[in-house]
């Protein structure tokens, strides 16, 4: 798997040499909000194959219960 600087760079070497900064802008945003997406579901998923979870019933009662 790519690291996050690897996959930055891949996004600046398909972009064309005519680009503008607010077009990279642009396109890093994108990026950089998909890469945080995918860490996010990544730690989640370790949490759940390490038994760090809290069971959808549990959830449940916690919101109704106005906790987190």
């Amino acid at each position: 798997m790519q690291t996050a600087k690897e996959q930055v760079r891949q996004l600046l070497d398909t972009l064309p040499d005519s680009a503008t900064l607010n077009d990279i802008r642009y396109q890093l945003n994108d990026s950089l909000y998909t890469l945080h997406v995918r860490e996010q579901i990544e730690l989640g998923m370790q949490d759940s194959l390490a038994g760090r979870v809290v069971p959808h019933s549990e959830m449940k009662k916690r919101y109704q219960n106005g906790q987190r």
